[in-house]
């Protein structure tokens, strides 16, 4: 998803007058912009989750503002995404592409913006998106007596106990998660598993609120074109990041046990730079080693309009991440009308419905991947039975009108509790 857009402004911060009933939204996220280009290293889910939302609260009638670190020095001070949505990028650090583990430092800096800004005209209310626009928006609303909501999207605790050494976050960032998690009014978690998580963080339950991620079910569709297909006679799909939590190495393995079976790998960079990628390599290697090189595929990053036709191309669709904090993918392909085989872990627990949708197996277990696969790929009825009732639990649970409006719901709780506390109506 790579929104186009509106027109540069500049001038006093206006976002729009507000309706009866309607909000002020502040969405705070301060390494992914609504407006980036997917791909990169530090844009991904969390980029296409504020654009979605920030659109569909919009489409509810609320005025949103998304504040987002200013990294180049072209950038202009305000961006008109679309109707009712503006993008603020905050001069925080140098104006230029910084890795989000490197940011820290920056943070005080843009807390102090958001505080200046929201000084002269204070939003309703503040939802943070990630630890460290949680940590900047903290220290705002406390001085301003804003309510504030926050998502983490992934989790210091979790990150450290699968990469261990190779974890580049901040050494504090757990710490600092706790502090956001009990300081702001409401954390709203995506998923049952990142409760539990949170508890054991020292984060009460009664503080969090449940709602899921979103898929546009108006792209992803199960009609409309696919993609050809090689000489095998089955295809398996695997969508992401190509880094080694996302588990390819894993479905390569798998591919070993399953004749006349190809698999493709959407993701990574551009085509024509895959061959300098480690990972890529890597994978080539693996590949070869267990003797499916001329049977997988890589087809680097594709703009997300691309995307369907693939999912659509494909048999079965592949999510053996280690962990996965949510989990867009299996939306994605629920949506076109796939079963999906997914690595029973963190978001994909609760969007997964074993065996309606598709099946859930063990991490990193080629073996259990394959026998997954294999009974799907040996009966097309399940297959289509899978694909149909995906469908329907996307279009009942995962469209962004029904999180947008479930996100609505938290907010008024927050907002009316503040309102009773304070007597301001």
């Amino acid at each position: 998803m790579n929104p186009t857009p509106g027109p540069f402004l500049s001038g006093p911060l206006t976002p729009g007058p507000v309706g009866p009933g309607s909000l002020s939204v502040a969405l705070v996220s301060e390494h992914a912009s609504p407006l980036a280009t997917l791909g990169g290293v530090d844009a991904g889910g969390q980029n296409v989750h504020v654009a979605a939302l920030a659109g569909a609260l919009a489409d509810r009638g609320h005025q949103v503002t998304v504040f987002t670190r200013r990294d180049a020095s072209d950038l202009p001070d305000r961006v008109l995404l679309r109707e009712g949505v503006l993008v603020h990028h905050v001069p925080a650090g140098p104006p230029e592409q910084i890795p989000k583990d490197e940011l820290l430092p920056y943070m005080p800096e843009f807390g102090r913006h958001l505080a200046r800004v929201w000084r002269t005209r204070p939003p309703d209310l503040v939802h943070s998106h990630f630890w460290m626009s949680g940590l900047a928006s903290l220290r705002a609303v406390r001085e301003l007596g804003l309510p504030l909501l926050h998502t983490y999207h992934a989790l210091g605790t979790v990150k450290r106990r699968h990469q261990q050494f190779a974890d580049t976050s901040p050494p504090r960032r757990i710490a600092l998660e706790t502090e956001v998690g009990l300081g702001c009014d409401r954390v709203i978690a995506t998923c049952r598993d990142e409760i539990a998580e949170l508890g054991r963080m020292g984060v009460p339950e009664a503080r969090t609120s449940v709602v899921p991620c979103g898929v546009d079910t108006d792209l992803f569709v199960p009609r409309g074109p696919a993609a050809g297909r090689g000489p095998c006679r089955y295809r398996l799909l695997q969508l992401g990041r190509v880094v080694p939590r996302k588990g390819a190495a894993v479905s390569i393995a798998a591919l070993a046990r399953l004749p006349d079976t190809e698999l493709v790998i959407v993701g990574g960079p551009p085509a024509g730079r895959l061959d300098d990628d480690p990972e890529v390599r890597r994978l080539r290697g693996v590949a070869r080693e267990a003797g499916v090189a001329g049977r997988v595929r890589f087809t680097g990053g594709l703009p997300s309009t691309e995307v369907p036709a693939l999912l659509r191309g494909a048999d079965v669709v592949v999510c053996p991440a280690d962990y996965e904090p949510f989990g867009i993918v299996p939306l994605e392909a629920m949506a076109c009308g796939r079963p999906v085989v997914a690595s029973a872990v963190g978001g994909q627990l609760d969007t997964v419905a074993d065996p309606a949708t598709g099946r859930l197996v063990p991490p990193r277990d080629p073996e259990a991947l394959a026998r997954a696969v294999g009974e799907l790929l040996a009966d097309p009825a399940a297959r289509e039975a899978c694909g149909e009732a995906g469908r329907r639990r996307v279009l009942r649970r995962y469209g962004w009108g029904r999180v947008a409006a479930a996100t609505e719901a938290v907010y008024e709780e927050v907002v009316d509790a503040q309102q009773a506390v304070t007597g301001v109506v």
